[in-house]
């Protein structure tokens, strides 16, 4: 039996009753804070200004903005009034937002001023020039057949666009009643939110995601942690993804606690919101734990506070994770598995397993799900210790993907079984270990070679802050080894010493043939290393490095 059949709205509203002045959200670096009270009252304002204009049950509604504090009313909003939340990635340009306009039959789009280098404002009147011209509400595009309505989320008043106050006053003059009819109306199995994979290979496809979904997965995920109301969460990845959404949010909704939330990540934003708030958790892909463990201002925050959190999101270094629990006081540190089309959680540690399993493995597969490790080729099931790709089946598995019905049936077999595309490994006692991707899988000269081994032993050596291991074509073994290596600071670390030692201690085929020292890795915007950008980098190096220094 899984943990609640309610609609996020529903077990929302319950929470709200439960403890109607706790902090619900709140953001340190302005002093904002909203109880589960007031946040109700703002979403419910929002929802209703949504239906004054239209949007309602069923439509499509995008979201293209930081992590601003009225993104989480934007998704309690449409959650409540039936309404799917298409979360955008901050990062994507013209291309990228003029294709999930039309893919997603985007009915209205919420954004902000800009993100980095990409003017929001701008962007959209470049695809939609139609703004500049129309009513706003009124809006009849070309390009784009079913968007309606552009919103800005803030008080500034932009051409086309209504903003979040004034949708708040229209709410404050529709009658209760249009919202409570409506949320009636509302499934557990009704999609709520659609996230778009990276696409790194082909297209992005939306993931159709639904209450029932990600409700449950993120209450599993907070009760590995050992979640109460009484914790207090530093959630300083994107919301416009399952990391945010579902291992941060629905996993603290679900236990009744606190979020303590970050516009933007910035290391030393995130370790003075843990000592202001005392959080009790942190969480953050393994790129954000090393800039905050390596700021030279760490040592001023206290941390004592923390007990737990996730590292997930790409491979955790172990020795990172050793240094988080003896550094930043979280003995209780997890780490999840997952894809975003099974809501994303397969395994995860729990605060109870012994740290060598929380640091070595992705744990156990999670509560009401099946989890199985099929050969590649024959799909049968593989023995212990044998290497596979992991596949799930069970309640947190997505609807599909929208309108791409032949690209859903090429990850969901016919018996309902969710192929990942990862290769990973089981123990005797049920622990799952990440071994790579199928497709991050080097074949050198017939020999498989897992890039995770190899970056665990680069990351041991004391010199080494980070590393990432891709594979290259080559003519004479198909594919050779190649490190990128981020050297601590104040190190004077060569590419002869990353290979000697690895010569010493690993098998030939697998000693990287080529170690490239740099300050940085590519990165999505929710901080996932990029390793096709990073092979294609590798190509252009060694083409470089060939040209300077021919091999005799």
């Amino acid at each position: 039996m899984l943990f609640t059949e309610d609609t996020i709205g529903e077990f929302f509203e319950k929470q709200v009753e439960k403890a109607p002045e706790k902090d619900f959200i709140v953001y340190p670096d302005r002093n904002l804070r909203f109880t589960y009270k007031e946040f109700d009252e703002r979403v419910n304002l929002l929802a209703k200004g949504l239906l004054s204009i239209g949007v309602g049950k069923g439509d499509h509604v995008g979201i293209w903005a930081r992590n601003v504090p009225d993104w989480l009313t934007f998704m309690f909003a449409t959650a409540k009034i039936g309404v799917v939340l298409v979360t955008v990635n901050t990062a994507y340009k013209s291309h990228e937002l003029d294709y999930i306009l039309k893919q997603s039959d985007m009915k209205a789009l919420a954004i902000i001023d800009g993100f980095r280098n990409v003017d929001y404002v701008d962007t959209i009147h470049e695809l939609v020039p139609e703004l500049r011209t129309q009513e706003r509400g009124k809006i009849t595009s070309k390009e784009y057949p079913y968007l309606k309505h552009v919103i800005y989320i803030g008080p500034e008043k932009h051409r086309g666009m209504y903003n979040t106050n004034e949708l708040m006053l229209l709410g404050k003059h529709t009658p209760d009643e249009e919202l409570i009819k409506v949320k009636k109306t509302v499934s557990n199995r009704d999609v709520v939110n659609m996230q778009y994979t990276s696409g790194t290979t082909g297209f992005p496809k939306g993931v159709m995601l639904t209450h029932r979904n990600i409700l449950n997965n993120g209450f599993y995920i907070g009760d590995r942690q050992d979640f109460t109301e009484k914790d207090r969460l530093c959630l300083p990845v994107p919301l416009f993804h399952c990391f945010g959404i579902v291992l941060g949010v629905m996993a603290l909704l679900t236990h009744g606690g606190t979020l303590v939330m970050l516009e933007i990540f910035d290391p030393l934003l995130a370790l003075a919101a843990v000592h202001k708030e005392r959080c009790t958790a942190l969480y953050g892909v393994p790129t954000m734990f090393i800039a905050e463990l390596n700021h030279p201002m760490f040592d001023m925050f206290d941390l004592t506070s923390l007990r737990t959190g996730i590292m997930a999101g790409s491979p955790c270094p172990i020795e990172t994770m050793k240094r988080v629990v003896k550094d930043m006081h979280m003995t209780g540190i997890t780490s999840v598995y997952g894809l975003t089309e099974a809501s994303p959680g397969f395994t995860q540690t729990s605060v109870d397993d012994p740290l060598e399993i929380r640091v070595s493995t992705v744990g156990k597969k999670m509560e009401n799900c099946e989890v199985k490790i099929v050969d590649i080729e024959t799909g049968e099931t593989v023995g212990v210790g044998e290497p596979g790709e992991i596949c799930c089946r069970g309640y947190n598995i997505m609807k599909g993907y929208y309108k791409m019905p032949e690209k859903t049936a090429e990850v969901i077999d016919e018996d309902g079984w969710l192929h990942s595309g990862d290769v990973l490994t089981q123990d005797e006692n049920g622990y799952y270990t990440v071994v790579g991707r199928l497709k991050d899988m080097i074949i050198r000269g017939g020999e498989n070679v897992y890039p995770r081994e190899i970056e665990e032993f680069i990351h041991a050596m004391p010199e080494v802050r980070d590393v990432q291991v891709v594979g290259i074509p080559d003519e004479k073994y198909g594919e050779i080894v190649v490190a990128f290596v981020i050297p601590e600071d104040d190190v004077d670390l060569k590419e002869e010493d990353v290979r000697d030692h690895a010569i010493e201690k690993i098998a030939r085929y697998k000693v990287p043939k080529h170690v490239f020292i740099v300050d940085e890795f590519p990165l999505t915007a929710s901080g996932k290393i990029q390793k096709f950008k990073l092979r294609e980098q590798g190509v252009e190096l060694l083409k470089k490095k060939l040209e300077e220094e021919p091999e005799l």
